[in-house]
């Protein structure tokens, strides 16, 4: 057996290094041409949009063609992840949170999708510069998909328009700092940026160098105030991003202000988490509910008084402690189907308490409800249903199958939507609504809590989430598995990749790590159901000499499909080498020369 060399990351080194618009566009025509996917996702799970079928919905005044799309997170960070969310059906895309202190070490591993599903990261990876150019990069690369031939009988002839929407945080002090604010103009306005980007659409992607593309990335912003920021903070930041930016904004709320007595309630005794110890010191620093009622209804009054649209978000995630110990933190943040029952029962606590001001069917306010908890295939009909506009995801896209998940959430929305007859997500959700008052409820929001709290309780209760990922009695190695492709689909920056095994090598693929696009979040290790960690075994590529010379542990330096340094056995290097030569390898161009780019 081949001995294993274990990898690290080094403290010198950051954590993500993002591929070039030039090598992200080289992958999508070398992995059509070999493979038909595009990073990974096969055309099976693109989404492609019924003309006859209306899913579109109105965030802050402009027109969403689908009611989905990733939450700030680890799926809204890079440009490639934002393309595979636009690809399976998303329409609305809340960027990863921005701020100020771009230099964060987060510890490792930081996601933990064992069940339900925690995390402690909570910020971007990248310098806010580096976050403004991925996400024009996102914008060009849907911009040109959108007009691209082949991928035309898979998206359809219109694929319906989208929304970035911004998220920006913590205090008003790093929000209103010159890096923050050139980081919101430049999204605003982002000529300079594209201009900088246009000497890479260079080779098959050359005819669309002078295409006019989005300049406007965002004019919207969800503002997240994390855990303990002051209501005063809350309103001097909503009122900054109004005046001194002109922006619609959102305000993401916590589900403390249902109360500890409550929440603790709800999680330990009748969803049966007991071993889930939610933080109490939490609930005393954070807004409390009397006053977010009151803040509610003045920043929507002080917005609409300037002509800018407010809206609120339920939920952020769940401060809880870590009793776990996977990850390395005191604390963690509790997201997936518990919070799911939390924020729909915010939802419905804040419908009563401001009856005729939030944006719902039976409502007719103007404060537009955006959610994200727990949300998947299987409640998102009900979920939307409740009136709210969108509904974001993040822990089902954590699990197996990954971006490929959004378009059956589709799919399933579609077919809930035109089996009672209806042809467009509006008629269909105020018909909902009715059907709710005619049962005894308030509205859908709470019809869908009486149930998850009453008879449909099974798939948030902790007999519903208890069961492990897959496990197999076998010491994962760097070549050979048993080929499950979780690796490739639960990771959120898809930096694994397969390649199809050559004559001599016994297994149906091989997996390979693209190593600056890993942060070791461990999500692939959590469902790997064999012994071992495949960010650190997986024969790990790097493009840039920095990074490779900044890490320790087996690595393959590669430049233009050739390895020129290795940290690996002779017989590892000559595996990988054939492996990047075959049909499906080097799925990285050669870089653009300076004289090309001249």
């Amino acid at each position: 057996m081949i001995e294993q060399v274990p990898a690290a990351a080094s403290e010198a080194t950051p954590p993500l290094t993002p591929m070039s618009l030039a090598a992200l566009l080289g992958r999508v025509d070398h992995e059509w041409n070999t493979r038909k996917k595009i990073f990974d996702l096969p055309t099976a799970r693109i989404w492609k949009r019924d003309p006859e079928i209306d899913l579109s919905f109105d965030f802050l005044g402009r027109t969403c063609a689908t009611p989905i799309g990733p939450a700030a997170g680890p799926h809204s960070q890079l440009a490639q992840n934002i393309v595979l969310s636009w690809l399976g059906g998303s329409r609305l895309f809340e960027l990863k949170t921005v701020q100020i202190l771009d230099e964060l070490e987060i510890s490792r591993p930081c996601i933990d999708m064992q069940t339900i599903g925690y995390n402690i990261e909570w910020s971007q990876e990248l310098l806010v510069p580096q976050s403004l150019t991925e996400y024009v990069k996102a914008s060009m690369m849907i911009d040109i998909l959108r007009q691209w031939e082949p991928l035309a009988p898979h998206i359809g002839a219109d694929p319906g328009p989208h929304v970035f929407d911004m998220s920006v945080g913590y205090d008003l002090a790093g929000i209103a700092s010159p890096k923050v604010a050139a980081f919101i103009q430049g999204m605003k306005q982002a000529d300079a940026e594209i201009d900088a980007l246009r000497p890479e659409l260079v080779g098959p992607w050359a005819e669309f160098a002078n295409v006019d593309f989005t300049s406007r990335i965002s004019d919207t912003l969800t503002l997240s105030t994390f855990h303990g920021c002051p209501p005063e903070e809350i309103e001097s930041i909503t009122k900054h991003l109004i005046d001194e930016h002109g922006l619609d904004v959102i305000v993401k709320l916590n589900p403390t202000l249902l109360g500890y007595e409550t929440v603790a309630g709800i999680v330990n005794d009748e969803l049966g988490y007991t071993d889930v110890s939610v933080k109490e010191s939490a609930f005393a620093e954070d807004l409390q509910f009397e006053r977010g009622i009151e803040l509610i209804g003045e920043l929507n009054d002080y917005a609409k008084d300037r002509g800018r649209v407010f809206g609120i978000k339920l939920t952020n995630t769940l401060v809880v402690d870590n009793q776990k110990q996977f990850m390395p933190d005191d604390t963690m943040y509790l997201s997936g189907a518990p919070l799911h029952v939390l924020a729909s029962t915010l939802l419905d606590k804040l419908a009563g308490a401001l009856p005729g001001q939030l944006d719902l069917p039976g409502s007719e306010g103007d404060i537009m409800v955006s959610f994200s908890a727990g949300i998947t295939k299987d409640n998102l009909a009900d979920a939307i249903a409740m009136g709210v506009n969108p509904a974001t995801v993040c822990s089902d896209l954590l699990k197996p199958g990954g971006y490929g998940r959004l378009a059956p959430m589709l799919k399933a929305l579609t077919t809930e939507i035109t089996s009672s007859g209806h042809f467009d997500l509006a008629s269909w959700k105020q018909t909902r609504h009715e059907q709710a008052v005619a049962a005894g409820h308030a509205s859908a929001a709470a019809q869908h809590v009486a149930s998850i709290r009453g008879e449909g309780i099974g798939d948030y209760h902790l007999s519903g989430n208890e069961k492990l990922p897959r496990v197999v009695d076998n010491e994962l190695e760097m070549f050979g598995c048993v080929a499950c492709n979780f690796c490739v689909t639960v990771c959120p920056n898809d930096a694994f990749f397969s390649i199809k095994s050559l004559d001599g090598m016994a297994d149906r693929q091989q997996y390979l790590l693209f190593t600056e696009l890993c942060n070791e979040c461990g999500n692939c290790m959590t469902f790997c159901p064999e012994e071992g960690d495949p960010a650190m075994i997986k024969p790990r590529l790097y493009s840039d000499p920095t990074v490779y010379a900044g890490r320790t542990g087996q690595g393959f330096l590669v430049d233009a499909g050739t390895i020129v340094d290795s940290r690996a056995e002779d017989r590892q290097v000559e595996l990988v080498q054939m492996l990047l030569n075959s049909e499906q390898g080097n799925p990285l161009h050669a870089p653009v020369s300076p004289e090309e780019r001249s």
